[in-house]
């Protein structure tokens, strides 16, 4: 576990001469300068309309956290870069690469990818947050917490805390309406970008791994880890009475040995992918790839469910809410499949 990486400085130098890097300064610059290029250049290519509906809002937002949001992560010794949230922005950049390189083998031209993959990635996070919060919604809302600091802790991404099967409905949602907006087909996107989901998520999952959050149970095999003092391991073990000090200097112990879950399933997400990438030449009809992704990995997510210890039995089940929301999402996967075996042959 290492949930924060190292602190960048809030500016470069000291003294009367020191450049703000943060807030409105040298970052936003330059932000300004790379982003108003890459608009330009879209500008050009697709016409005005439809770059600002696609860059638009990912281009605001940055520069939006740029200015105001990571000036206030500042913690005394810096802006704290997380293991977790260097690991989501290699999952988003990861994802979007290999959707480009097969978006291209696919009739689509990078831009498309590429503005499909920021929509994509911000609504979904948007999702993936708001399953979150509303499934741990005590951590957030605590009595004696002011609404400003509830604001804050609901914003602080970088801190860890999205739950994967949240980001479906708005990821989806955002995939929809941009293949709509352009006239794409959505079925042959959804099979170019499926496998860079996988590989995004088992990104993601290291960083959960950073973090200590999505931790296993118990275990006493050779690869079983330890996390440290005040880790959410810990602090779940420490509540069940499962610790003890240790015996030097009555400092606190370290987790019991458990599951790494986390790195299950980064290695179950990068399987995946390979079993997507191979079976594209397979593929009959447009949406099998997909098809297939929305199955293998609800039925995967169901047995690694069971390793975990961090999410409690839902609705008076004995599963958990992502058991539940798998179960559904087979139920979905099997009417994709139904609706795709309908449709005639791809060319």
């Amino acid at each position: 576990m290492r949930s924060t990486l190292f602190h960048v400085p809030l500016q470069l130098g000291s003294g009367p001469d020191a450049w703000p890097l943060f807030g409105f300064g040298i970052l936003l610059a330059v932000w300004a300068v790379a982003g108003g290029a890459v608009f330009v250049r879209a500008w050009l290519r697709h016409g005005w309309r439809q770059t600002a509906s696609a860059l638009g809002l990912p281009l605001l937002v940055a520069g939006a956290m740029i200015a105001w949001g990571l000036p206030a992560l500042d913690d005394g010794q810096g802006v704290p870069v997380r293991g977790y949230g260097v690991m989501l922005l290699a999952a988003a950049a990861a994802g979007t690469w290999l959707s480009i390189v097969r978006g291209r083998a696919a009739g689509f031209d990078a831009d498309t990818i590429l503005a499909l993959g920021m929509e994509v990635f911000l609504w979904g996070l948007v999702g993936a947050r708001l399953f979150y919060v509303i499934e741990y919604r005590e951590q957030f809302f605590r009595p004696g917490m002011s609404l400003v600091e509830s604001l804050g802790s609901v914003l602080n991404l970088a801190a860890g805390g999205l739950v994967v099967f949240g980001s479906l409905p708005t990821a989806a949602w955002a995939a929809w309406r941009f293949a709509r907006r352009r006239g794409l087909p959505i079925l042959k996107l959804a099979d170019c970008i499926a496998p860079g989901l996988l590989v995004g998520l088992a990104l993601g999952r290291v960083g959960c791994f950073l973090n200590g959050c999505c931790y296993g149970g118990p275990c006493d095999l050779p690869w079983a880890v330890r996390f440290p003092p005040e880790s959410p391991p810990w602090l779940d073990q420490a509540a069940r009475g499962l610790l003890r000090p240790s015996a030097d200097s009555g400092s606190q112990s370290w987790s019991l040995p458990i599951h790494p879950a986390q790195l299950y399933a980064a290695i179950d997400a990068t399987l995946l992918a390979i079993v997507a990438m191979l079976f594209t030449p397979l593929a009959r009809r447009d949406g099998e790839v997909f098809a297939l992704v929305l199955t293998l990995h609800p039925l995967s997510r169901l047995l690694l469910e069971a390793i975990r210890v961090d999410e409690p039995p839902a609705l008076g089940t004995p599963l958990s809410i992502s058991q539940l929301v798998s179960l559904v999402l087979l139920a979905l996967a099997a009417a994709l499949w139904w609706w795709i075996a309908t449709r005639g042959k791809s060319p």
